[in-house]
């Protein structure tokens, strides 16, 4: 019994309105962000946080953005990807033609450009809807691949379209080492996180949740449907281009439109579906699923390989990754597709009555 609720009494609205009304739930988290930030630092090496841990919070915060766009406002979206390049772009122009600019206003005026794009190619949603709004999203994909690829003023008369960024500072410290690195995106990731959790749960939250149950009966009991959906593509284009931004200023440092091609957009997507809709834990499941399984999968097929005294070519390797990584998306959305944050929600409920049956 680890997980009981008994003699936690709620004894004002306060109380029962607070972001983690079970006592566990809150003391979990407050570990868990405390051991991301102190632990992990004295035992990560510098390949540990460039290929696994730096890459895994902006995607996570890539992905929170997605989940709220599709997961909670219900409108699928294939454009995640150029929200990303809108909002790397976006933010190295503010740097570049406003000299000494901080990088935190530039992330957010990077956010803010990815806002506005979001908004323009979200309003065919209020026209349409499933595939066809999917397909209204794609083409802010190939808009924005073309744009920064012809459109020099972007990349600052680069002919080839990629640009890149250095000596980053935060408050006078110096964002050039790898743990500094993800210690100042897991710090973003954080903010933004708590931000989401309170908007999700606040009212506008529950009108992006009434349009995607029912949108006729939501506009029936008074909800602008317009509104609702442009105000959902607003924000989650905002994290996704902040995202965008973390991921072309601290973890490439230099880039070019390639970099936010179409497969971010269906890895994100990916993210979502596999982690759980409409969940803000299951961003984060779905983040670690897409990142860390390919990198354990190119370690442990070699082992495997050598073990049963065979050997694997680089390419063999990669063609095997790709055959077990699709076959386990397929295998796990047949068996709970409402993805990983569905078994996380039913492990807890178990746990409120274990070692009873009932």
């Amino acid at each position: 019994m680890f997980y009981r609720e008994n003699g936690q009494f709620k004894t004002s609205y306060r109380a029962d309105q607070q972001i983690f009304t079970i006592r566990q739930d809150k003391i979990a988290i407050l570990v868990l962000i405390a051991a991301a930030f102190l632990v992990v630092p004295q035992f990560a090496t510098d390949y540990f946080y460039l290929a696994i841990l730096t890459p895994l919070v902006i995607m996570s915060l890539a992905a929170l953005g997605v989940n709220i766009l599709v997961g909670y406002c219900g409108q699928i979206s294939l454009g995640s990807g150029a929200f990303m390049a809108v909002g790397a772009y976006g933010a190295y122009n503010f740097v570049v033609r406003m000299p000494g600019l901080p990088l935190i206003p530039a992330l957010i005026l990077g956010g803010l450009c990815a806002t506005f794009f979001g908004i323009l190619f979200g309003l065919p949603s209020l026209r349409v809807k499933g595939l066809y709004l999917a397909v209204a999203t794609l083409a802010a994909q190939f808009f924005s691949d073309w744009m920064f690829l012809r459109i020099k003023w972007f990349t600052n008369d680069s002919p080839s379209g990629s640009v890149s960024v250095n000596n980053l500072e935060v408050f006078g410290m110096a964002i050039q080492s790898a743990q500094s690195k993800y210690l100042f995106c897991l710090a973003v990731l954080v903010v933004i996180a708590l931000l989401a959790k309170n908007l999700v749960r606040g009212a506008i939250g529950r009108e992006w949740m009434a349009i995607r149950d029912m949108d006729v009966a939501a506009s029936v009991i008074g909800i602008r449907p317009m509104y609702a959906k442009l105000s959902a593509f607003a924000v989650s284009s905002f994290i996704v281009g902040v995202a965008g931004a973390l991921w072309g200023f601290v973890h490439l440092g230099a880039w070019e439109p390639a970099a936010f091609s179409v497969d971010i957009s269906f890895k994100l997507l990916f993210m979502v579906i596999i982690g759980g809709l409409g969940s803000i834990m299951g961003s984060f499941f779905g983040a670690a699923f897409i990142v860390v399984l390919p990198i354990v999968l190119n370690l442990v097929l070699p082992a495997l390989a050598s073990l049963f005294g065979m050997s694997i070519s680089t390419a063999g390797i990669s063609h095997a990754e790709f055959i077990i990584f699709g076959a386990l998306i397929v295998w796990f959305l047949i068996v709970e597709p409402h993805g990983i944050a569905k078994l996380w929600s039913t492990g807890k409920q178990k746990l409120r009555v274990w070692p009873f049956p009932h």
